[in-house]
C-alpha cells in the first residue's frame, strides 16, 4: 500500500477515519479472536492495544469470536480464549458473538451488492468466479500488500451461458468489482493511529475481490464489515499484517452504508529471524505461559515496555496501563518486537 497523503478528491479522502474521529466520537472497539488454538504472545498485544484503545478514551469493548470457517469453530477453544482474556485483566461489555450465528446477515449483504433479492435491487456489482488457486498461481499476477494475488477480472465478462456451463461443473465463488483506474471512487485513502496516511487505488493492489468461497464460506473482509457495522465498533485494533484489508473493507462500508471506524494497527511479534509468531509455536501461547506465570503482569509488563508505555522489566496490569495508553506513543514505537529468550522475565 502507498502511504502518500491523501488526495483532496471528497470521494477518495478518509471522512471519518482517524484521529479526530476516534476522539470525537464513542470509542467501541472490539476483541476478534479466531477460535483455532491458543492465543499466543502476538494475538495477546493486539486485544491489550484494542482494550486500551477503548478504556483509555471510556469506552466499551466487544466481544466476536470470528468461527466462519468450519475447521476453526470450536466452542471449547472459544471458551479457553475468553478464559485467557478475563486471566490478562480484559474484560468486555457485550457479547460473546459468534459469526457462525450470522450467517443470515451476511447473505443479505452479499444480495445486496448482487442483483438484489424480492423488490429491493442491488447493487449488481458481484460475479460468479471460477479460477481456482492454482490458476491464479499460474496467472504469475503480482501480489497486493498483504500477499493475495491482484485478480486480473477473468471471469468478470462471462455470458451467461458460460456461467450455466462452469456452474454445472464446479461451484462457483463470488467476486466484487471495483472501479475503474480512473474512477476517483477506488482510491481509498485513511489515517491509520499508528502508521499514519494511507492510500491505496483497488485496482491496482487487489482488483476484484472475493466476497464468497467457492465453497459457500463468506470471505473475511465481508463479514467483519457487516459485524462491525451491526455491532457499532468505531475504533477496530489488529496486527500491521492485516493494514492492507483497510481499503477493501472501506470500499464495502461505503457500498452497504456503514460508518467507517477508526483503524490502528499494532507491531506484530517475531522470531529472531523475523518470522511471525503463530499458533503452533506452543511454547509462547497462553496454556504455556500461564504455567510459568502466576499472574498477567510480567507478559503484559514486557509488551507494553515495547510498545514505550512501560520501563523495562516492569510488571504492569492491564489497569495500570490505561492512564500511560498514547496513539502518538504507539506511533514513535512502530517496529516489530522481537521475541527472544529475553523477553519475559
Amino acid at each position: 500500500m502507498n502511504n502518500n497523503l491523501a488526495s483532496h478528491n471528497p470521494r477518495a479522502r478518509c471522512s471519518d477515519v482517524g484521529r479526530d474521529v476516534a476522539a470525537a466520537h464513542p470509542v467501541v472497539g472490539r476483541f476478534a479472536p479466531t477460535p483455532s488454538g491458543r492465543m499466543h504472545l502476538g494475538n495477546v498485544a493486539s486485544c491489550l492495544v484494542a482494550w486500551l484503545g477503548a478504556r483509555s478514551a471510556g469506552g466499551r469493548m466487544v466481544l466476536r469470536i470470528e468461527d466462519l470457517d468450519p475447521r476453526a469453530q470450536s466452542r471449547e477453544a472459544a471458551r479457553l480464549i475468553m478464559d485467557d482474556l478475563r486471566w490478562l485483566g480484559l474484560d468486555w461489555d457485550e457479547g460473546p458473538y459468534y459469526q457462525s450465528d450470522r450467517g443470515d446477515l451476511y447473505a443479505a449483504a452479499i444480495e445486496r451488492l448482487g442483483a438484489g433479492a424480492d423488490e429491493t435491487p442491488g447493487l449488481g456489482l458481484t460475479y460468479p468466479c471460477f479460477c481456482t488457486r492454482s490458476e491464479l498461481h499460474a496467472a504469475s499476477a503480482p501480489h497486493a500488500s498483504d500477499g493475495t494475488y491482484v485478480y486480473a477480472g477473468t471471469c468478470r465478462g462471462l455470458s451467461a451461458e458460460e456461467v450455466a456451463r462452469r456452474s454445472a461443473i464446479r461451484p462457483p465463488a463470488t467476486r466484487l468489482r471495483v472501479p475503474e483506474a480512473d474512477d476517483p471512487a477506488g482510491t481509498i485513502a485513511f489515517t491509520d493511529l499508528v502508521y499514519g496516511p494511507q492510500r491505496e487505488a483497488l485496482v491496482r493492489e487487489c482488483g476484484d475481490f472475493l466476497v464468497r468461497r467457492s465453497d459457500g464460506v463468506v470471505a473475511y473482509q465481508l463479514a467483519v464489515v457487516v459485524d462491525d457495522g451491526e455491532m457499532g465498533v468505531t475504533q477496530v485494533v489488529r496486527g500491521h499484517d492485516l493494514l492492507g484489508s483497510c481499503p477493501r473493507q472501506m470500499y464495502l462500508q461505503r457500498l452497504l452504508g456503514y460508518a467507517e471506524p477508526a483503524y490502528g494497527h499494532v507491531p506484530l511479534l517475531v522470531a529472531p529471524d523475523g518470522r511471525r509468531l503463530s499458533k503452533r509455536e506452543h511454547d509462547l501461547d497462553l496454556g504455556a505461559l500461564r504455567e510459568r506465570h502466576a499472574g498477567p503482569e510480567p507478559l503484559l509488563g514486557a509488551i507494553a515496555s515495547r510498545l514505550g508505555l512501560a520501563e523495562p522489566g516492569e510488571p504492569m496490569s492491564a489497569t495500570e496501563l490505561v492512564g500511560r495508553f498514547s496513539w502518538d506513543t504507539l506511533a514513535a514505537n512502530r517496529a516489530d518486537i522481537i521475541v527472544d529468550d529475553t523477553f519475559l522475565p
